[in-house]
């Protein structure tokens, strides 16, 4: 179970850091704490499994990234581990997810990549097909951002 002062530090981390010098003095303060205790805070919390990453969300469209799509890739299953771990370790890849087929729709592993245009995209996904000898996958582009945002836990 969470103190108040744990679910506080957490509330604090799920919005935007300061880009200051010391940010977490600025998040410290917020909550009423002195740094120090902050980041202890922060550390156990991490160090216990509770946060398990900290980074940071980037619009890519702002950052240069004009085309995104989620491809979708049909796995034999049991090479859907082996498979995955290769997917991910594209750099143009930000998420990678295992998922249970459903009728009619057989793909069951999931990458998000990020490019400059969806040639650039088709190209990518062509060379993870290439890495992790895949051959059945589909591209699915974004067309319109209709929400964005992180999961706020405490508020």
């Amino acid at each position: 179970m969470l103190t108040e002062i744990e679910k506080k530090v957490i509330a604090s981390l799920q919005g935007t850091i300061p880009v200051v010098r010391r940010p977490f003095l600025e998040l410290a303060a917020s909550v009423g704490i002195p740094e120090e205790k902050y980041l202890m805070i922060v550390e156990e919390l991490h160090e216990s499994g509770i946060i398990r990453r900290f980074g940071a969300t980037l619009k890519h469209q702002k950052s240069g990234f004009k085309a995104n799509a989620m491809v979708a890739w049909r796995v034999a299953e049991d090479r859907a581990v082996e498979a995955g771990n290769i997917m991910a370790s594209f750099q143009a890849v930000t998420h990678c997810y295992r998922r249970n087929p459903a009728p009619g729709w057989a793909y069951n592993l999931y990458t998000m990549v990020h490019a400059g245009d969806r040639d650039r995209c088709h190209a990518i996904a062509r060379e993870i097909a290439a890495a992790a000898d895949v051959d059945e996958y589909i591209l699915l582009f974004s067309e319109k951002e209709l929400k964005k945002t992180s999961m706020s836990y405490f508020t």
